[in-house]
């Protein structure tokens, strides 16, 4: 449990771990139907009302952990089996209602929603009830409250209703793939699929890298995360899980904060595209923003697009903290430069999968980039990247006005300027998690101290402007 911070990514791991191990020994598909029992053996004690119940769970854990729905395209599913424990939710009255006869509660609600008993306690009838939250802001005794459920709380773009079931629901029409339910549902009744199955499948195929070569490319939060061993020893496991080399995303950064720079000065006015999560909200709320946004391509698709332009032949495997990048590389522009994304919740299962101690291993080492491309890992780095690259390119910074939005509610409050034209910045750098890609929720581990070491591990660049990480690349 230490490499977590709950126990429901522990139980995800597990399964994980169970798949990559059956898959690399060659024996998943007779191993399938016993993973649930392994991980729950006998009459032992569950979070269900059963063991048969949880190992019931467990199997539908499984088939996403192998890839889940195939035609759904659908990063995020709900396992309904295991959504049944919360309350409904909604706004209820609680015991401080004093009965009072101000009645502001029932004054404020415009769907007839609060009725009184003979004590002059109220009640909300919920076949009326809008969930506006009128009457508990107008309540003297703070005695309405929201229950939302976890899930519902976590979603900041409304994505997540009930059926009649009382079973959460995913509006695909909203939904942009963050995860932020996945992290925060305290019984994982709804997860992420996994493409872990893809990874060993490319490993295999490459037959030690003699077929083709298989890169590793990194997310520069992975800095913050696998606390338990040194970087330098995650960087040997991840070679000695079969990959040919292991390449800074933050490389990638680089390259994108040096051409954003340069957009933003030619256009005046930019988002930024390097978070999916970001990206596809502006395209379901703020279409008219669209054009807005930078024409640049992510780091990891940059990355990915230069690895391959020097190697057509390589394989490209993204390992970070982002679920919604499950989805971007799938996207018709991305999939030529990414074969498959894992998580680092993944990636530790592929490592105990394997059987590989990653503590005991000797260190290696990252290939450069500098420090700025290695912060776009916490929220305002971007911004900080691109006003580097604008010094750098011989534009003038102090002329243009970068915003940092710190998780999706900021992004919303400054696209809803931008799109009145009354947002008091020229470029926006929007990351969906809070804290940035540090608050992924593929991370192993979650927390305010990520971004010191994200910043301490950007120190640690032995290039230190962006021109000079970018100088060492060979030119084809």
């Amino acid at each position: 449990m230490k490499q977590f911070d709950t126990k429901v990514q522990y139980l995800k791991y597990m399964v994980l771990r169970e798949v990559a191990k059956h898959a690399y020994e060659g024996d998943l598909a007779e191993s399938i139907v016993d993973i649930p029992k392994v991980i729950v053996p006998g009459k032992t004690s569950t979070m269900r009302c059963c063991v048969y119940k949880e190992r019931a769970i467990l199997a539908e854990r499984v088939k996403l952990a192998m890839g889940g729905n195939k035609n759904d395209p659908s990063v995020i599913e709900v396992i309904e089996i295991a959504c049944d424990e919360c309350p409904a939710g909604g706004f209820e009255i609680t015991d401080n209602c004093r009965g009072c006869i101000a009645h502001r509660c029932e004054e404020a609600c415009k769907k007839g929603a609060i009725t009184f008993d003979h004590n002059q306690k109220a009640h909300i009838d919920k076949s009326n009830c809008v969930e506006c939250g009128r009457c508990a802001q107008v309540c003297p005794y703070t005695a309405i409250i929201s229950r939302k459920r976890p899930c519902q709380n976590a979603c900041k773009v409304k994505a997540i209703s009930m059926d009649e079931n009382l079973i959460a629901t995913i509006n695909r029409e909203k939904c942009i793939d963050c995860g932020s339910c996945v992290y925060q549902c305290p019984f994982g009744a709804i997860s992420d699929k996994s493409f872990i199955l893809n990874v060993i499948d490319i490993m295999k195929k490459s037959k030690d890298n003699t077929e083709y070569k298989v890169y590793a490319v990194v997310a520069p939060s992975i800095s913050s995360q696998f606390t338990y061993a040194k970087l330098g020893q995650v960087i040997m496991g991840i070679k000695q899980l079969g990959f040919y080399s292991v390449v800074e995303a933050a490389l990638g950064a680089d390259m994108v904060a040096d051409a954003e720079s340069r957009e933003l000065a030619e256009k005046g006015f930019l988002t930024s595209s390097c978070c999916p999560a970001f990206v596809k909200y502006i395209g379901h709320e703020f279409p008219m923003l669209s054009e807005n946004v930078s024409h640049n391509l992510s780091p990891m698709a940059t990355i990915g697009k230069y690895i391959k332009s020097a190697d057509p032949t390589a394989k490209i495997v993204f390992i970070g903290p982002c679920t919604a990048k499950k989805a971007e590389f799938q996207k018709p522009e991305v999939h030529p430069y990414i074969d498959a994304v894992l998580t680092f919740e993944e990636l530790q299962a592929l490592f105990d999968g394997k059987g590989l101690d990653i503590t005991t291993l000797p260190e290696d080492v990252l290939d450069n980039a500098s420090f700025y491309g290695r912060i776009f890992a916490r929220s305002g780095g971007l911004a900080d990247a691109v006003r580097q690259g604008l010094r750098e390119n011989g534009l003038p910074a102090e002329n243009y006005r970068l915003l940092s939005c710190d998780g999706i509610e900021e992004c919303r409050t400054a696209l809803l300027k931008a799109k009145v034209k009354k947002l008091d910045a020229d470029f926006i750098e929007g990351m969906a998690c809070r804290g940035g890609c540090i608050g992924g929720a593929g991370c192993l581990t979650h927390g305010e101290k990520d971004k010191t070491q994200v910043d301490a591990y950007g120190a640690e660049a032995m290039e230190k402007t962006i021109k000079d990480a970018l100088s060492v690349l060979p030119r084809n």
